[in-house]
């Protein structure tokens, strides 16, 4: 399918690595002209070349953290009035929430509501005098099936998500559209890092401990980063200007509930 999105451009955060380097390779792809953006240099130029090479699409890369207002102004310095915009950022780690220091608190809610939030409203403008705007948050599945330990991460990113239902109604008709994606589990480095850990916990080998997590899962598999990077792309595209204010899971069926 034509996305009919060539030649748009796109900013796609914290994309040098996992779900948001999948989703930056499938706009890409599309044809979109895409700003790429980590923390860390190497990695993210690594990234770059790989997805250039790959689609032959102008990539732009922006090493900056996006949740300090000067790595925000690099970002948009980069590509001023972005046609798409994916917002996207690592959670907190796995810790007890009677652990959880006020500052920690602060900082997961900045970096998993606020940044998100500061750059709608920064790019929202031109999209709704441009007639076309596409924006994609990039939440969890914990979300919907909030998980112990990940508290801070939940809170935060479903307090983006009530935030922005009701400002998506109001960009609707100038074709802009606000939707969040919440993947579940899928391979990526977070992923491993996490078996591997509960491996050396239960005194286990990372094979049996991936067995194990993926067998609890419908689909009997975990998923793979260009699957979800395919469904961004798609909420992004010209034909999807009718789903709006909508809370996509991708997680092999693993939440069980009818809505």
């Amino acid at each position: 399918m034509d996305l009919g999105i060539a030649g748009r451009r796109a900013i796609v955060c914290a994309s040098s690595r996992g779900l948001g380097k999948a989703t930056a390779h499938a706009l890409a792809e599309a044809g979109c002209e895409v700003v790429m953006n980590g923390r860390d240099a190497k990695t993210l130029e690594t990234a770059a070349a790989e997805i250039g090479k790959a689609t032959g699409a102008k990539i732009t890369t922006v090493a900056a953290d996006v949740a300090l207002p000067h790595g925000q102004k690099s970002l948009l310095a980069a590509c001023p009035a972005p046609d798409i915009l994916i917002n996207n950022n690592a959670g907190p780690p796995l810790r007890d929430f009677r652990e959880l220091t006020r500052e920690q608190m602060i900082d997961g809610v900045i970096a998993n509501m606020i940044v998100a939030i500061e750059l709608i409203q920064k790019v929202i403008g031109p999209m709704t005098e441009r007639k076309f705007g596409r924006i994609v948050n990039i939440t969890s599945g914990s979300v919907k099936a909030p998980l112990p330990g990940l508290d801070l991460s939940s809170g935060a990113r479903a307090g983006l998500t009530a935030f922005l239902a009701g400002v998506a109604r109001t960009v609707a008709s100038n074709n802009v559209t606000i939707n969040n994606v919440l993947p579940g589990a899928f391979d990526t480095a977070r992923l491993r890092g996490t078996l591997k850990k509960w491996a050396e916990q239960k005194g286990i080998s990372v094979e049996e401990a991936a067995a194990t997590r993926a067998a609890t899962i419908p689909a009997k598999r975990f998923g793979q980063p260009r699957e979800f990077g395919a469904a961004c792309a798609f909420l992004c595209s010209a034909q999807a200007g009718y789903i709006t204010g909508q809370n996509l899971l991708i997680d092999g069926g693993n939440f069980n509930g009818a809505f």
